[in-house]
């Protein structure tokens, strides 16, 4: 039995690397320890725990996963540090003897932390907590607003497909998810809090179901019905899990919005075929043509990796090619990371960090255009935006239905609301606009 008292007046500080479902785990992490007695630090306040969720996506994310612990103990030498997440699951040893930390969580013990921490205030020993990931099987849920408008609802976790360049499986385990009354039931909740906006998160949310009889097409028809939430957003979902019907329930849904983010990786088919995807190029294409056809005005987003070991310069050349003549909205680039235990350090051809860096200019330099030149189609509409909290130098922001950011002028009044905007000017990352009322 945890003894409540163990926790009053503690003060905890929360980091956060990552993916929105790491966002979400942690807003639903604090959620729990305020319900205990441990409340978030406010400005100028000296945190007793800090609480890290890590990822583990790239080496680059290990490394400032790392420089962020060390920090932290330098700045915060009497706090006791709490790291969970894929970093923790992956490398448990390396983190626990890094300055400062107390626990080490792997990513099935999150909602577990407050019983750890409170072990932890009885002993002071340190913790080493994570489940061999072939055993993960349990599903927890989390459904957090976090510091946006928007709430964050976990449907799904773990991914089976184990692409050659990727950890994520051995850091989230099997696919798994939770049921449609319950997400439902979760969802309803949020509205009865006054959410408007619901993202749906997970590592590979369109494997919903997998082991029963239920699909993602079943999980959104049912969240649409859900009163009082205005508008739904499905996070990154895999092309081949993107089926047609999805996107015809999208275009014909009251509430889920214009807006698609599809992880491609490349646009070579032999490249693909390298990174273990399961799907081809013809099929992504036809994804997009598919959406652009029921919903003329939706935004894409995409993932790409570049450098990737077996990438030549003539496979990049057709990926650059491949991904101009889709009709995609933004690119989210990212040079190839090698990865400890990954079957991509198999493949021989190895492109070096200069090329990979340049690659990545490329397609950065075509995402901006691709985003300037879809934010332009719509100066002169008007759009309803869902308007955030935050103002700042007198102005606040929000997103159109299909996800432009939009900056107006500044009123209190109209902070968690969806209001028609007019959209007067694109400045190739959001627009500006007045509001019409």
């Amino acid at each position: 039995m945890i003894d409540d008292s163990t926790f009053a007046s503690r003060k905890a500080l929360f980091h956060t690397f990552g993916c929105k479902l790491n966002f979400a785990e942690t807003s639903t992490v604090a959620k729990l320890l305020a319900d205990r007695g441990i409340m978030r630090v406010q400005r100028g306040d000296t945190p007793d725990l800090i609480v890290i969720n890590t990822c583990s996506v790239t080496e680059l994310a290990d490394k400032k996963c790392r420089q962020t612990i060390r920090s932290f103990a330098r700045r915060y030498p009497d706090a006791a540090i709490v790291v969970t997440g894929c970093y923790a699951q992956l490398k448990p040893e390396e983190v626990s003897g890094l300055p400062g930390v107390a626990i080490v969580a792997g990513t099935d013990r999150k909602l577990r932390l407050a019983e750890y921490i409170d072990a932890w205030m009885a002993s002071h020993e340190p913790q080493t907590l994570v489940t061999p990931t072939k055993d993960i099987r349990e599903f927890s849920p989390s459904c957090s607003r976090g510091d946006r408008t928007r709430y964050f609802l976990k449907v799904q976790d773990g991914c089976d497909y184990f692409c050659s360049y990727c950890t994520i499986p051995f850091a989230r385990g099997r696919s798994r998810s939770g049921s449609i009354d319950d997400i439902v039931a979760q969802a309803a909740d949020a509205a009865s809090q006054g959410a408007k906006e619901i993202v749906l998160t997970g590592v590979n949310i369109g494997d919903f179901g997998k082991g029963r009889s239920d699909t993602f097409l079943d999980l959104i028809r049912e969240l649409d019905a859900v009163d009082g939430i205005e508008r739904y957003r499905i996070s990154s979902i895999e092309p081949n899990l993107l089926s047609d019907e999805i996107i015809d329930f999208v275009a014909s849904s009251r509430r889920f919005m214009p807006h698609f983010h599809v992880p491609l990786q490349c646009g070579d088919d032999e490249v693909l075929r390298l990174m273990r995807r399961h799907y081809d190029t013809a099929l992504f294409r036809s994804r997009m043509e598919h959406i652009h056809n029921a919903m003329p005005d939706a935004f894409i987003g995409v993932d790409l990796i570049v450098g990737a070991r077996g990438e030549t310069d003539e496979h990049f050349r057709r990926s650059h090619e491949f991904v101009e003549s889709i009709g995609v909205s933004r690119l989210h680039v990212f040079p190839y990371s090698e990865r400890p235990g990954t079957r991509a350090l198999d493949i021989d051809y190895i492109v070096s960090q200069e090329e990979k860096h340049r690659r990545a200019r490329i397609m950065i330099d075509s995402s901006e255009q691709m985003l300037a030149g879809f934010t332009s189609r719509f100066v002169g509409q008007t759009r309803p935006v869902l308007v955030e909290h935050t103002a700042r130098g007198g102005v606040m922001h929000g997103f159109t239905d299909n996800y432009i950011k939009v900056e107006i002028p500044a009123d209190a009044a109209l902070a968690n609301r969806v209001v028609p905007v007019r959209l007067l000017e694109s400045t190739g990352e959001e627009m500006k606009g007045e509001v019409v009322l």
